[in-house]
């Protein structure tokens, strides 16, 4: 019975102390004390002894990732405060333009309710009149517009087939320019091969 005990306290300390070490030298790393809260749970899921389909946790270990949580909360908290006070003064801001729209809206409602009429260059002419030939102008610009931007489309259109036939012709004389050297070298070399060959 005496080498029963003595066995079991063996194979106890076998296979407790080599977690034991692993574990003091995991908690060296210091998990607990940096990186994300999910880290800091897979740093202590890592630590742990394995019981049966359990883990045992180190009480220590467990406040501690307690302790983080709650550290992070009242972060989170902080910053969903602090974004509820930017909201809220931006709703003001919001609201305050909108009353400042509003009344600019109103003044300008009051103002041309209020002319029917008025002065253009000299000369009295009704609101719907000046409407109309204001907006004739700005057609006939739109027109005119339309107009040289077709121009310049079309002008740019033969811009790019004169210069994509400029580069064709420059590309067919380079070329030639080519072959002409190659026909010269070789009339030269046949002419120094026949007078070498009269010499000889």
């Amino acid at each position: 019975m005496n080498k029963t005990i003595l066995l079991v306290l063996i194979a106890t300390s076998f296979f407790i102390h080599p977690g034991q070490a692993q574990e003091s030298n995991v908690e060296e790393m210091g998990s607990l004390n940096s990186g994300t809260i999910s880290s800091q749970f897979d740093y202590i899921n890592s630590i742990s002894n394995n019981f049966q389909e359990y883990k045992v946790v180190k009480k220590t270990n467990l406040e501690k990732i307690k302790s983080n949580v709650l550290d992070s909360l009242q972060v989170f908290k902080k910053e969903l405060i602090d974004i509820h006070a930017t909201v809220k003064d931006q709703q003001a801001k919001i609201n305050e333009l909108e009353e400042d729209i509003k009344s600019t809206h109103d003044d300008l409602d009051a103002a041309l309710e209020a002319r029917d009429s008025f002065f253009f260059l000299g000369i009295p002419i009704h609101k719907n009149a000046y409407n109309t030939i204001m907006w004739t102008i700005v057609l006939g610009l739109l027109i005119a517009f339309l107009f040289f931007l077709y121009k310049y489309s079309k002008s740019h259109k033969v811009i790019s087939i004169a210069r994509k036939n400029l580069e064709e012709t420059v590309e067919e004389f380079e070329q030639h320019r080519k072959n002409t050297l190659d026909r010269e070298r070789k009339l030269k070399r046949e002419l120094v091969d026949a007078l070498n060959g009269k010499s000889s």
